[in-house]
C-alpha cells in the first residue's frame, strides 16, 4: 500500500467508528508512525509503505478506533506554542484553555507577579505562565499525583526549574497571598455523565467531574480564595456551558469585584475574572 492508500483506508475506517475529523486523526497518526512531521507526508503519497512500517500504525489506528484520544496515542500536544508531554495520568488540555492562558497574560502588569496554577494537571497553564514571565513565583497545585508527576515531567521537559508544584485539594495544602489565582477546574456534573464522547471518558474522572450541579468545585474555589489574594488580587476561572451566569452572581455575593465574563472563539461564555479586596 502507498501512503496514499493508507490515508484514505485509515480515514474511511475512522469516518465508520464515528471519529471526529477521520482524515485529520490518520495523518496524525501515520506522520507519528513514520517519525515525519505531518505536511512532510504530502510529499510521499506514491511512496510504497514495508510491512515493518504498517504493523505499528495498525496498532494505533485500532486504539484510535476504540476511542482512546488521539493524544495519548502521540504522547505530546501542543498548547500555547509549546510542546508538552500528555498521557492518561491527566486532562487533555482543551483549546479554550489556551485562550484562558491569554487572557490571563493581558492581565498579568507585574513580572515577578505570584501566581497559583489550582488543578494545575499537565501544568500547561502554569508552565505557559512561567515561560512567558520567567521572574514570576509560580506555584501549580493538583489533588491528583499522578497529574503532578506529568506537570513535572513537562517542567524538566521544558528546561522550566522555578515552578513548584504542590499536592493539594484546592487549597488545602496552600500557604501565602497571591497576585493571581487561575483555575480549570472539574466543571461536568456527574448527571451528564453519559452525554459525554466516549474519549472524552478516557480523561481521569477526578479531573473531569464535580458533584451533581457541576460547578461545586469552583464555588468552593471562590470561597475560599480571598484568604490567598493580595489586596486587588486577580481570580481567573474557566467554567462551563450555562454557568458562568450564576458563578457571576455567586462572586458578587462573596464581595469580589471588576466581575467580567469572556466568551470563547465559539462565543460560548466560559471564562470569569474578579478582583478581591
Amino acid at each position: 500500500m502507498t501512503v496514499l492508500d493508507v490515508l484514505q483506508s485509515t480515514t474511511a475506517y475512522f469516518k465508520k467508528r464515528g471519529i471526529e475529523n477521520p482524515r485529520l486523526n490518520a495523518e496524525h497518526l501515520l506522520a507519528h508512525s513514520l517519525g515525519r512531521r505531518r505536511l512532510d507526508i504530502y510529499l510521499e503519497f506514491e511512496r510504497e509503505l514495508s510491512e515493518s512500517e504498517l504493523t505499528p500504525l495498525r496498532e494505533l489506528v485500532r486504539r484510535r478506533g476504540q476511542n482512546e484520544p488521539l493524544q495519548h496515542l502521540l504522547g505530546t500536544i501542543e498548547f500555547c506554542g509549546n510542546l508538552f508531554l500528555c498521557d492518561r495520568r491527566a486532562l487533555v488540555p482543551r483549546p479554550e484553555t489556551e485562550q484562558l492562558v491569554e487572557f490571563v497574560q493581558s492581565e498579568i502588569y507585574d513580572p515577578k507577579s505570584k501566581i497559583l496554577d489550582v488543578g494545575t494537571g499537565t501544568g500547561v497553564i502554569a508552565l505557559s505562565l512561567a515561560r512567558k514571565f520567567p521572574e514570576a513565583q509560580i506555584i501549580g497545585s493538583d489533588i491528583s499525583g499522578e497529574a503532578l508527576s506529568l506537570a513535572r515531567d513537562n517542567a524538566a521537559r521544558l528546561g522550566l526549574t522555578g515552578v513548584e508544584f504542590v499536592q493539594s485539594n484546592l487549597l488545602e495544602n496552600i500557604s501565602g497571598k497571591f497576585d493571581l489565582i487561575v483555575a480549570n477546574l472539574p466543571y461536568i456534573s456527574r448527571l451528564d455523565r453519559d452525554e459525554l464522547a466516549p474519549e472524552v471518558l478516557r480523561d481521569p474522572e477526578v479531573a473531569l467531574f464535580a458533584g451533581d450541579r457541576g460547578d461545586e468545585l469552583i464555588r468552593q474555589l471562590i470561597e475560599s480564595a480571598p484568604a490567598y489574594l493580595h489586596p486587588g488580587g486577580l481570580l481567573a476561572l474557566e467554567a462551563g456551558i450555562g454557568q458562568s451566569g450564576t458563578l457571576a452572581e455567586f462572586l458578587h455575593e462573596k464581595n469580589y469585584g471588576d466581575i467580567e465574563a469572556k466568551n470563547d472563539y465559539s462565543g460560548v461564555t466560559r471564562f470569569l475574572f474578579a478582583r478581591y479586596g
